[in-house]
């Protein structure tokens, strides 16, 4: 794989200016996000894959943050800005966390732009999704304090990896947001709510989750695979929310067998 990516800006349709980076070659393998973060979230993991395409959503790293509403519905559309703008028709997508909830809207939405579609860590959101506990949410609000920060790196992982692995972790935030940025990445993964159109997904679909995950509860895994046609699950046993972190290689290598 080509250590120096292909980076530059896509315009999104309102003008925005969207940042991306694809590695190595061949058929890309869109990779997705957790809510207010930007590429680094992948730099762990995006090697395991011969072509990787990242992007930084809008308010994140070298994009623009515009200030106006954010959504899941509307990060999906820079996804396939982003996409058009690299001259790219098909793609994998494989998206974690928010970004699991952005790729079920790209799929369900752009059917022709799918090969096939990875959920890691997500939720269908609504009134069917199972929501986190009211103390997550609390830490979640409090994540520009040292403390809070604490507490999201133990969602993220178990102390056990933590000691053999003291970082730095690249899945806590992007630096740098304005605040209005932040609002809006809470706002759009709030209020995301796809369970009326995961059963119009077409892509074959594989679920992963781990299964101590407190941040986007484990129940919610079953809740998509039994929503979304022909989907497969995998959960790893003890892992938290940053599964494709902790669980490497195995989680790659899954993810690698399914896209074939």
């Amino acid at each position: 794989m080509s250590t120096l990516p292909r980076t530059g800006h896509a315009i999104a349709a309102d003008g925005t200016r969207l940042a991306y980076q694809w590695h190595g070659t061949g058929r890309p393998l869109m990779l997705l996000a957790g809510q207010a973060n930007d590429h680094t979230w992948w730099d762990r993991t995006r090697g395991d894959f011969p072509s990787t395409i990242t992007m930084d959503y809008r308010g994140t790293g070298a994009s623009d943050a515009p200030d106006s509403a954010y959504s899941t519905t509307g990060f999906a559309d820079d996804v396939i800005a982003v996409l058009d703008g690299l001259g790219v028709g098909e793609a994998d997508v494989y998206g974690t966390s928010m970004g699991g909830r952005v790729a079920q809207w790209v799929a369900a939405r752009y059917p022709d732009r799918v090969r096939r579609l990875v959920l890691g860590c997500t939720t269908p959101g609504g009134k069917h999704g199972v929501e986190r506990s009211n103390d997550v949410r609390l830490a979640l609000a409090r994540r520009s304090s040292v403390e809070a920060r604490e507490t999201l790196t133990d969602l993220m992982y178990t102390p056990a990896w933590r000691a053999a692995n003291p970082g730095p972790y690249r899945v806590l935030g992007a630096h740098g947001m304005p605040p209005n940025a932040v609002r809006g990445h809470l706002v759009a993964s709030n209020g995301h709510d796809a369970w009326d159109v995961l059963p119009e997904i077409s892509a074959p679909t594989l679920v992963l989750h781990g299964d101590d995950d407190l941040l986007a509860p484990v129940a919610n895994a079953p809740l998509l695979t039994e929503r979304i046609p022909d989907a497969r699950m995998h959960l790893f046993a003890g892992a938290r929310h940053a599964y494709f972190d902790e669980c490497r290689p195995e989680s790659s290598d899954l993810v690698s067998d399914f896209l074939g």
